[in-house]
């Protein structure tokens, strides 16, 4: 299973937009695809039409008996499930930083559901944390959107130069986002 993240520090960029056209693009071609909604404001969550709950809430599902496959449901798109996302993963640091190996957690658990799944695609809430780190462990790639403003340019550079210092890092991938051709700035890009 190929794991990829739309993730950016910033909010606001398309992370979220991207992340469902991508899931609703690779089923088409028979890819069975898992959405991990891991932003608190559940945006993909909402999006697929999934009832924002996680049982047990976010300590349960990244503690050490953790398994993503209680929580996973299906979408109205055929071939696509989502692991939903739900208010308490505001919490997801404090839970991680209780587990062992932490920045290794997602990845443990992605591992579980490998053989049911082409693609994972974790919709990633706009920070930089120990959930964050969690998700470069377990990312092939990370896709960044980008829109090409000062703010949004700067946390790309930001990101990769947190990523250089990193042993083991997700390949990043930078493209543009909501690009809008009338605006000098976006023109000279």
């Amino acid at each position: 299973m190929k794991v990829l993240a739309t993730y950016s520090i910033k909010g606001g960029v398309g992370k979220t937009t991207s992340a469902v056209n991508l899931a609703y693009e690779a089923a088409r071609t028979a890819s069975r695809v898992l959405i991990w909604d891991l932003d608190p404001q559940g945006a993909a969550t909402y999006f697929l039409r999934i009832r924002p709950r996680v049982k047990g809430g976010t300590r349960r599902l990244v503690g050490a008996k953790g398994d993503l496959l209680e929580h996973v449901r299906a979408s109205d798109l055929p071939g696509v499930h989502v692991l939903p996302a739900d208010f308490s993963l505001r919490h997801l640091d404090l839970h991680l930083d209780d587990a062992k190996r932490p920045t290794e957690r997602l990845a443990a658990l992605l591992a579980g559901v490998n053989s049911r799944y082409d693609l994972a695609l974790l919709d990633c809430p706009p920070s930089i944390s120990l959930a964050s780190e969690s998700v470069f462990g377990a990312a092939d790639a990370l896709l960044v959107p980008v829109i090409p403003t000062t703010l949004s340019s700067r946390t790309l550079h930001q990101l990769s130069e947190f990523l250089e210092d990193q042993e083991s890092r997700p390949l990043l991938l930078p493209y543009f986002s909501m690009v809008d051709s009338r605006k000098r700035l976006h023109q000279s890009s």
